[in-house]
């Protein structure tokens, strides 16, 4: 195995890292501590094409593969954008992957190149406060009204909305208890979001605070069916098609901030002085941070493992999850570790790494938790029985 990038690769590594050069961190604490969201970024990395690198060419975009969207966004958390900037590109980059699969071609025609060009925001509503992961118990529905849906019901966790145009929402056009299968009967639909039907709440968060993620409610939103993303009833199925890309694609951000903790951290283990001698000469300092190298460069690999077996088209469910597993991990090791070797200035705002530890945190929980993870694993790869 060739564990080394490819010409294209490091391309890709050095044309982001140019643009990321502009927005250093004191940007990013900027933003965040502003709740503003990061325009002027997004939209230089729109100009660079990088939103379109996963949209097939005949709709705008680069039509490269999950690797190479990866390293994207590995790139723009390393440079210490962290969440911040990730999760300003993450949904224009692979969140349509759906309507790319599925979608009617007269829908790909009409959103895809605005997504590609920066000019289309993408929300995503599939999390609710009474179903959370059990997403097959979810309750906002949608009733065929001649032409259209109306859809009523409550969504949590939506990232973007605030600032998206559309949303891709998942929805019941048949109730879970008439239906064979509890996975029979969703339904995913490509809806208008900035509507007098639909309201928009922030919800206060600990981190990654210049992205607003929000509670949403529907009163009646009309929905044209031609917004539908493939059949009724099959929205679930559609959504599977892009889960492993999204562990993937969370595991390779995850990743980037690990890189970004720990390069502060070893920056200022050989430069703070204490008992006259860098405070990195200590094994107490020093070896935690050999650790958090190595935790990091053995997820990379799973990362990698699992983006090439998606890419190739060959069945990844397993390193998928493993991959955002280990790299969640090995990412709050790392952030962890930055924050401690600083001491007390790790808990003050102008070193960045407790910014960096914030977002960490969030990796072990979203979109889904180490633990449902290691569900997975236990049932699918041990062969051990289900737990939940």
């Amino acid at each position: 195995m060739d564990f080394s990038d490819t010409e294209e690769h490091r391309l890709i590594r050095d044309s982001v890292q140019k643009v990321c050069a502009d927005f250093p961190d004191e940007y990013w604490a900027e933003k965040d501590e502003a709740h503003e969201f990061p325009w002027d970024f997004y939209h230089a990395m729109a100009a660079g094409g990088w939103l379109g690198i996963a949209i097939p060419e005949a709709y705008g975009g680069s039509g490269r593969g999950l690797t190479e969207a990866s390293i994207v966004l590995e790139e723009v958390a390393a440079s210490g954008a962290a969440m911040n900037g990730c999760s300003a590109l993450h949904l224009s980059i692979f969140g349509m992957h759906p309507v790319v699969r599925h979608g009617s071609e007269a829908m790909k025609q009409a959103y895809l190149p605005r997504v590609a060009s920066g000019d289309l925001h993408i929300a995503f509503g599939v999390t609710e406060p009474d179903a959370g992961t059990d997403t097959t118990s979810i309750t906002t529905a949608a009733r065929l009204d001649g032409g259209r849906y109306l859809v009523r019901g409550r969504k949590v966790w939506t990232t973007k909305a605030l600032d998206a145009e559309r949303v891709l929402l998942l929805v019941r056009t048949t109730p879970k208890e008439k239906t064979e299968r509890r996975t029979s009967g969703l339904t995913l639909l490509l809806a208008e979001l900035q509507r007098p039907e639909v309201q928009i709440s922030p919800i206060p968060k600990v981190g990654r605070n210049a992205i607003a993620t929000c509670e949403v409610v529907y009163d009646d939103l009309p929905v044209p069916v031609e917004d539908r993303v493939g059949e009724e009833g099959r929205g679930f199925r559609y959504l599977l098609d892009g889960l492993n890309a999204e562990r993937i694609l969370v595991a390779s951000e995850a990743l980037g901030i690990g890189r970004a903790a720990l390069r502060r951290a070893v920056d200022y283990a050989n430069e703070r002085v204490v008992f006259g001698r860098p405070i990195g000469k200590n094994q107490a300092v020093s070896f935690p941070l050999g650790e958090a190298r190595m935790r990091l460069d053995a997820a990379e690999l799973m990362i990698r493992k699992a983006s090439g077996l998606l890419d190739s088209g060959q069945p990844c469910g397993a390193e998928a999850n493993m991959a955002k597993w280990l790299a969640a991990d090995a990412c709050y090791q790392a952030a962890d570790q930055a924050v401690q070797t600083h001491g007390g200035f790790g808990y003050a705002k102008e070193y960045h790494v407790e910014r960096y530890w914030r977002e960490a945190r969030l990796q072990r929980i979203a979109p889904i938790s180490q633990e449902m993870v290691l569900n997975y694993v236990t049932e699918h790869v041990l062969g051990l029985p289900r737990s939940y």
